[in-house]
């Protein structure tokens, strides 16, 4: 069944490579289908296109169909071409002409839009809550772990101090970041486009501050055209949001890589949470996490592929804008998968305590040493100098004593107010 079927059929080939793998996604968005279409139905019936009686079997039906999609019963065959054919041919079925009325005053187009709208604000609110469960982790490790020293590098060269507490706390106040991202996203998303139609309105006298209240978008995407120019723009915001996450988890991913080898050995895992080598008895490999950095790096590239698709379009629908899904839902899903098992697998983290005490890593004091001088009345310049002239020599001893006590230091973390960013970040309509 089509929902532009007028009385011909298209080639076989033409049906099989336009709907592609369509009605696999459409699945994910087969419940928001159902909201969307109650929304509209309660709307035909404010302004006397539906009856009281017509309304309350359409309510009844759609209900049904939910039921069905809850219970993963709910199927799109081959002879339909999308979720939109099937809910309205399983109204048809079971109500007749007042099934065919559901599709009075929009298009398919819309029915997309607002699909993907409420979809795309679902999963938001979930990855949202997904980071906030990882951050919580992250700043307990922080507290847990703040004393114990960890080395800083710049240029993977030896550099100065840090600590466990600081690293993990870097990567939880790195997560506030992509939670103003996703803030922003969720405010592009929760603007309602039901009753754009094809793009350009319709002549019904259609409510759609009424559609807007029934599904709880906190606005109305006013303009018919800008509402249909969301299809595309609302995917890439998205999908920059879900890469600022990925990069995060990316970058956290590279330093475990690296400090689970033998050559760093700063924190390692239980065996069950590693892999082994087919040949080499040794081997603890941080496969988790190589992982996580190689779906997070494709999750970063995502937001290019969707403008790669939807750059070059003019206003209007335009049937490119279908491919815009086959990389989004299955990215959400990927980045969901990443944020679960980092979460996982980090709280069975093992950290080593007593890094610093190893001589390679003596070099990681010399700026306390000259900042110690400077203290003590000795122009900076001359201190590093000094200093610098024991490291030449080989006559530099450190004193491995950190004393840091700016806030954001190794001293000084600022837990309390990294916890209360979050918090005021977090402060959102849902």
């Amino acid at each position: 069944m089509k929902l532009w079927d007028k009385g011909f059929s298209t080639d076989k080939k033409i049906d099989l490579f336009t709907v592609g793998n369509d009605r696999e996604l459409d699945l994910v968005l087969a419940k928001y289908d159902v909201i969307g279409s109650l929304a509209h139905a309660k709307m035909l019936h404010k302004i006397g296109l539906l009856s009281e009686e017509e309304m309350i079997q359409v309510e009844r039906e759609l209900a049904a169909i939910t039921a069905l999609i809850e219970k993963g019963e709910f199927v799109i065959e081959d002879s339909f071409e999308d979720v939109h054919s099937k809910v309205e041919f399983l109204l048809t079925e079971k109500l007749g002409d007042t099934g065919k009325k559901i599709h009075t005053a929009r298009s398919r187009n819309d029915q997309v839009l607002v699909d993907v709208h409420l979809y795309l604000r679902d999963e938001i609110k979930e990855i949202r809550g997904m980071i906030i469960g990882f951050f919580d982790l992250l700043m307990k490790l922080s507290d847990t772990h703040k004393d114990n020293l960890l080395p800083g590098y710049t240029h993977l060269q030896v550099a100065m101090p840090s600590s466990f507490g600081m690293w993990f706390s870097a990567y939880a106040e790195s997560l506030i970041d992509d939670i103003y991202m996703l803030n922003a996203a969720f405010r592009v998303t929760d603007q309602n486009p039901l009753g754009s139609a094809a793009g350009y309105g319709s002549s019904f006298p259609i409510d759609r501050d009424h559609t807007t209240a029934e599904m709880e978008f906190s606005e109305l995407k006013i303009n018919s055209v800008a509402a249909q120019m969301s299809r595309g723009k609302t995917e890439k915001t998205v999908a920059f949001a879900m890469s600022s996450v990925a990069a995060t988890l990316s970058k956290f991913a590279m330093d475990i890589c690296l400090y689970m080898s033998q050559n760093f050995g700063f924190v390692s895992f239980p065996d069950e949470l590693t892999t082994g080598s087919s040949i080499m008895p040794h081997k603890k490999n941080p496969d988790v996490f190589e992982l996580i950095r190689g779906k997070c790096n494709k999750i970063q590239a995502l937001p290019f592929e969707l403008i790669m698709i939807s750059n070059n379009l003019p206003s209007g629908y335009h049937r490119d804008l279908q491919l815009l899904k086959e990389g989004l839902i299955p990215s959400i899903q990927s980045l969901k998968s990443c944020l679960e098992m980092f979460t996982f697998a980090l709280s069975n983290i093992e950290v080593n305590k007593n890094i610093v005490d190893q001589k390679i890593y003596d070099y990681l004091f010399t700026v306390e040493e000259v900042n110690k001088l400077v203290q003590e009345g000795v122009p900076f310049r001359d201190a590093y100098k000094i200093v610098g002239g024991k490291v030449v020599k080989g006559g530099f001893v450190p004193d491995k004593k950190v004393v840091h006590t700016h806030i954001g230091s190794v001293g000084n973390l600022g837990l309390d107010r990294i916890k209360a960013k979050m918090k005021k970040a977090n402060i959102h309509k849902t």
